[in-house]
């Protein structure tokens, strides 16, 4: 079972930035692959989810700005990220299921500030 992301770093506000996460197959096929993101002293949070079929789901807070997208070909998810916001700062970890249960990556940590 693999879910390892990628792409994190230090971005100002207003700018963009293109999370990856490399997923074994029986994981990305399985059911919705997606995106959390923790900040430390916070509760986890659902940022965005995608089915295998492409039907999406985003939280309010990033609905407009993230776009999530997956490469059947690569075992590929993505999160677009725009206009990033300083509430936008976390480690973003990558989940996906197989044999009904969750899986989630280590995540990359993700700075907005200037």
């Amino acid at each position: 079972v693999q879910l390892q992301a990628s792409g994190g770093g230090l971005v100002q506000p207003g700018g963009s930035l293109r999370l990856s996460c490399a997923a074994s197959r029986s994981i990305f096929n399985s059911k919705s692959v997606g995106w959390y993101r923790q900040v430390p002293g916070q509760e986890r949070e659902l940022v965005a989810r995608i089915t295998p079929g492409g039907s999406v789901h985003y939280a309010g807070s990033v609905q407009g700005r993230f776009t999530i997208s997956r490469d059947n070909a690569k075992n590929t998810l993505y999160l677009q990220m725009n206009s990033l916001k300083p509430e936008d700062t976390a480690v973003y970890s990558c989940f996906g299921f197989y044999w009904g249960r969750e899986y989630v990556g280590q995540g990359t940590q993700v700075t907005v500030s200037s």
